[in-house]
């Protein structure tokens, strides 16, 4: 990989002229460094933003994330998807007010103990707010690097990411590996795109990029293909009482672990009204979605009905609109139903 030994000059004049203005770039504290890294993680930036600012504002430090109530953090965390990624970031914080005295670690082997901390997210963590220089390899990364050095080796592979890893530590600069590893994240999100034709024009590496030198950049990288994902048909019950709605908690471990839903189960025969012992007057369809996971993807068809008496399964709750806006987190699996439920209880 001896074209990595030219890139890192013209890509880190290349980023400081063109890098987006991000609020955890402003201010690259660890602290929201790790909480930028963890949000961004299967996640656009332009999605992350908002949920970044309301989620400093409500915790600003590792001790107030240790803190903060459970329904509070996911309620922050709502719309966001794998939600694991925020209760391991709470696990995170109480390990550092635990193991590290409250102050957040220095070092990439203590940094990369943390609850949900990965390689690539202690090497982000410990080259940008400690200055170490340590590599950060994700997704573009991998693709930026392929394609520089005309690899074709599968990226999808830990062999893969530990060649990269290795050959990155031998170019990455001593006096700025923040901005390096940060530059090559954002030539891989901004230039060396992953759908579609990369801008090769705009690319500080163009002049040695084997895969652009040698017409190959639509065949590189080279990624084996997913599996396909199963998929399950959902029956989506949306039960009504004087302008609430009914939802359950979802199990402490699994999908969507731990988060409010309308309650469903697989469209099998079942009647699942009467199991949980619910008399709905009657039961009409209610529209339908569909929701893609990383492993399952969902076919849901809802029903709807008002339910004469408020008595619920334990574990039950009602939620009028209020409760529905500040309380309880409800996943974006279920938004295709938002409308339908605004209708019956009111807009938020």
């Amino acid at each position: 990989m001896t074209e990595l030994e030219q890139l890192p000059i013209p890509l880190l004049l290349w980023y400081r002229e063109n890098a987006r203005v991000l609020p955890w770039r402003s201010h690259p504290t660890p602290y929201r460094v790790w909480v930028s890294e963890i949000m961004l993680q299967q996640t656009r930036v332009a999605a992350v933003l908002d949920y970044y600012r309301r989620f400093l504002e409500a915790a600003p430090t590792v001790a107030e994330l240790a803190a903060l109530p459970e329904d509070q953090l996911m309620k922050l965390w709502q719309g966001l998807g794998y939600y694991s990624r925020a209760r391991n970031l709470q696990k995170a914080a109480r390990q550092i007010m635990e193991q590290f005295d409250g102050t957040f670690p220095n070092t990439y082997e203590d940094i990369r103990s943390l609850a949900g901390v990965g390689d690539y997210t202690a090497g982000a963590i410990s080259s940008i707010a400690f200055g170490l220089p340590v590599p950060a390899v994700d997704g573009n990364v991998l693709r930026v690097t392929a394609r520089v050095c005309g690899d074709d080796g599968d990226i999808t592979t830990p062999a893969m990411k530990k060649k990269v890893t290795q050959a990155l530590a031998q170019v990455i600069p001593l006096d700025a590996p923040g901005d390096f590893n940060q530059a090559m994240m954002e030539l891989g999100a901004t230039v060396c795109l992953p759908n579609g034709a990369p801008l090769c024009e705009k690319c500080p590496a163009a002049a040695f990029c084997r895969a652009y030198q040698e017409g190959r950049t639509g065949e590189l990288p080279v990624k084996a293909p997913k599996k396909a994902r199963r998929t399950e048909a959902r029956t989506v019950y949306l039960f009504f009482y004087e302008n609430q709605v009914a939802l359950r908690r979802r199990p402490d471990k699994g999908l969507l672990a731990g988060l409010w839903e309308y309650p469903n189960e697989l469209s099998d025969g079942t009647d699942w009204p009467a199991l949980w012992g619910l008399s709905p007057r009657t039961l009409e369809r209610a529209g339908t979605g569909r929701h893609i996971f990383t492993h399952i993807e969902w076919h849901m068809t809802a029903l709807s009905g008002e339910l004469e008496a408020p008595g619920l399964p334990d574990g039950w709750v009602w939620a009028d609109r209020a409760a529905l806006r500040d309380a309880y987190a409800v996943p974006n699996a279920f938004r295709s139903f938002a409308d339908r439920v605004a209708d019956r209880i009111g807009r938020l």
